[in-house]
Formats: structure tokens, C-alpha cells, sequence
């Protein structure tokens, strides 16, 4: 076989489609495949443009590039990153790659154009960019829920982190309750059990004297006992929602001065609360509540000052509301002991050796809160502590602060 009949069966027997055209775009020949891929026989193909087997909507497309193309013709590859098509007899289209190929001949410049259908290489592809999306997308939905579920467990873990503390925190609470209370209870009732066998002791010896001053003491040890009791109370009541403020309009000097004189009583020897009053004489306030604050820190005030001290009460009113100062020239309170203060059960580290729950700051600060009032505290160590209430006026309408 010669060269020319090995050209000429490569020609007739590719699986490429193969067609050959002349200067103005007519095919002048097509291979056995080309009639394949298109659909038509070779006498509906030659002497016709090549347009013929391109789509409508390209076709003025095509006609101005395939011109520009013998301006300065070139072997190239067509359809490598682009979409084309071409147009079957049927008009129905199909993907294909175009390479294409220019010889000249007798002056004249002809194009061979070898065309494969690429037509399941396109389902695949497109396959493969369904199959890519679809995994891109499963990987952000799992990505998705994995984010969702790593922020639950964060969260989880934070209440279970909040849950521990506080359940540390109760435990804390309750063992420092049971101590406090225990101790608190144990004194004032060995002294009531002394006092008892004193009093028969005097009384069958005829010494009345003696059992009054034994009697007074049981009342003493009564009244604190009472006085722990109130506490707890109180602060059951207020976690509970149970107090209600019922503001009434009230000659306030006269209100605290009593209050005061039932206070000075309870005064160590030479103490002396002075009360001074400023400003509005009428208020709109909750006798209850205001009584309980006063008497829990200026009872304070007498417990933690010395023999002899003064213990200064001063209340101020004006347009902005109520305020109350309670100084004493007491042990004071440490910077430190200062920031937990107003913590249930808490006590100083100077105060373990006298008689206290650590309740009644904690009641007064929410009784104060409950108000919508502000509590403050200046204070140094062997010079004493003043505790400043700021109440905003009232303006006739309590806060309700009742829970059903």
C-alpha cells in the first residue's frame, strides 16, 4: 500500500468525523464518520457552507470568525474550555471538539477540520460537577450540623460548668449555713440552760436579786435566738416573692427618732446614737421595710463599735429622694471583706469572735434592691464604717413586687 492509499483509508475509516473546505467555506469533502455524526449523506453535504452544521444562533458568529481565521490561517484547537455544538440533519445538537488543520493547494487554501463528539465525555463531566456540588454541599451541611453540634456542647458544657458552681456554690452555703446557725444557736441556748439551774439554784436560796439578773439573761439569749429566727425569715420571704412594699405618708423624723430610741437600749455602756433629719419632713415610705434596714445596721453599728462611741444617724430629703447614713466608730471593715460584703452568710475575718449570722446585710441589700434604691459602703480598718441608702423619691406608684 502506497502512501496515497494509506492516507485514503485513514481518511475513509477514522472514527473522527473528517471534512475538508475551500476558501469561501464550502465543504468539498466529508468522511464516512461526518455523515455519522451529522446524519445527512454526502451529497447533502458537499458544495454546502459549513454553517450548515452549525446551530442557528451561531451562525453569524461562526461565519465572521471562520473569516477571520483564512486572514491568517493557523492549525488550532477549537472547543477546549468553550461549549460548542453542532447541528445534526434532525436539528438536534451535540458537544464536540474542532481541530482544525490549513494546506494549500493550487493557490488556493483549503481546511481540513477533524471533529469528535464528545457527548458522553460531557456527562461524565457533567456528572462529575453534580456528583462535586452535591458532595461541596453534603460537606456543608455536615460541616453545618457538625458546627451546630460542637456549639451545643459548648453550651451544655457551660450549664453543666454553671450547674457544678452553683451546686458547689449551695454546698458551700449550706455547710457554712449549718456551721453559722449551729454555733449561733449553741451559745444563747447553754446560756439559757445555765441561767435555768441558776435561777432554781438562787431560788432555793433565797436570793431574788440573782435570779432576776439570771432571768434577764434567758430574755437575752431568748431575743437572739428570736433574732436569727427573723433572719431566716426574712430571707426565705424576699427569695420567695412574698414582701410587698406598702408605701405610706409618714412624719419621717419622728419615725427613725423612735426607732432610734428603741436602739439606744440596746447600747453598750456610754454609746450614744445621734440622729440628725434634713429636708422634707412627710414622706411616702414603707415603715416596715425602712425599720428593718435602720435596725439591722445600726445595731451593727452598736455591735462592732467600742464602749463610749457615737453612733451617727442622718437622713436627708429633697427632690431627688431619701438618703441615709449610718457611722460608727466601729472595727471597720478590710478592702477585701469590703467586695463580698453584701454576700449571704459572709462575715469579716475581724468578726468571727462575736455573735452574727452574716444574713442581715444580705436582707438589707435586697430590701434596698426591692426598692429600687442603691447601697454603698466607706470604710477602714480601728476607724470605723458608714453605710450610705440612696432611695429615689416616690412617686406614688410602688413597685409591685408580689409573686402568686
Amino acid at each position: 500500500m502506497n502512501n496515497a492509499e494509506g492516507l485514503e483509508a485513514l481518511f475513509e475509516y477514522a472514527t473522527e468525523g473528517i471534512l475538508v473546505t475551500n476558501s469561501v467555506g464550502d465543504i468539498i469533502r466529508v468522511n464516512p464518520a461526518t455523515e455519522r455524526l451529522f446524519g445527512y449523506e454526502k451529497g447533502e453535504l458537499i458544495g454546502k457552507p459549513v454553517e450548515l452544521l452549525v446551530p442557528m444562533r451561531h451562525r453569524g458568529t461562526h461565519v465572521a470568525n471562520r473569516e477571520k481565521y483564512y486572514g491568517g490561517p493557523h492549525p488550532r484547537s477549537m472547543g477546549i474550555g468553550l461549549d460548542l455544538n453542532g447541528k445534526r440533519k434532525d436539528n438536534s445538537e451535540f458537544p464536540l471538539e474542532i481541530s482544525l488543520s490549513p494546506f494549500t493547494s493550487g493557490g488556493e487554501t483549503f481546511v481540513i477540520a477533524f471533529i469528535v463528539d464528545i457527548t458522553l465525555r460531557k456527562i461524565a463531566e457533567d456528572k462529575l460537577k453534580n456528583y462535586s456540588i452535591e458532595l461541596e454541599k453534603q460537606v456543608e451541611d455536615r460541616t453545618m450540623i457538625l458546627r451546630e453540634a460542637i456549639s451545643e456542647l459548648e453550651k451544655t458544657k457551660e450549664e453543666l460548668h454553671e450547674a457544678l458552681q452553683n451546686e458547689k456554690k449551695l454546698n458551700d452555703l449550706k455547710s457554712r449555713f449549718v456551721s453559722l446557725v449551729s454555733h449561733e444557736f449553741r451559745t444563747p441556748l447553754a446560756g439559757i440552760l445555765s441561767s435555768l439551774s441558776l435561777v432554781r439554784k438562787y431560788g432555793e436560796l433565797n436570793e431574788p436579786d440573782k435570779q432576776v439578773k439570771h432571768i434577764a439573761r434567758i430574755k437575752e439569749s431568748v431575743n437572739s435566738l428570736t433574732d436569727i429566727l427573723n433572719d431566716m425569715l426574712s430571707i426565705s420571704k424576699l427569695e420567695e416573692g412574698k414582701v410587698v412594699a406598702n408605701p405610706e405618708l409618714v412624719k419621717f423624723r419622728e419615725f427613725t427618732m423612735d426607732i432610734v430610741n428603741d436602739l439606744q437600749a440596746l447600747a453598750k455602756t456610754d454609746q450614744k446614737i445621734a440622729y440628725t433629719h434634713t429636708g422634707e419632713e412627710e414622706l411616702l415610705i414603707d415603715k416596715k421595710i425602712k425599720r428593718h434596714i435602720l435596725f439591722n445596721l445600726v445595731s451593727n453599728a452598736i455591735k462592732f463599735s467600742p464602749e463610749g462611741a457615737t453612733i451617727q444617724v442622718t437622713s436627708a430629703a429633697d427632690d431627688n429622694g431619701l438618703t441615709l447614713l449610718v457611722k460608727d466608730e466601729g472595727i471597720g471593715i478590710s478592702p477585701e471583706d469590703q467586695k463580698h460584703l453584701f454576700e449571704r452568710f459572709f462575715r469579716g475575718h475581724n468578726v468571727t469572735n462575736i455573735q452574727g449570722t452574716g444574713l442581715g446585710l444580705n436582707i438589707v441589700l435586697k430590701y434596698v434592691e426591692m426598692l429600687n434604691g442603691t447601697i454603698d459602703v466607706d470604710s477602714e480598718l480601728n476607724k470605723g464604717t458608714t453605710f450610705i441608702i440612696k432611695f429615689p423619691k416616690h412617686n406614688g406608684h410602688e413597685q409591685d413586687n408580689t409573686t402568686n
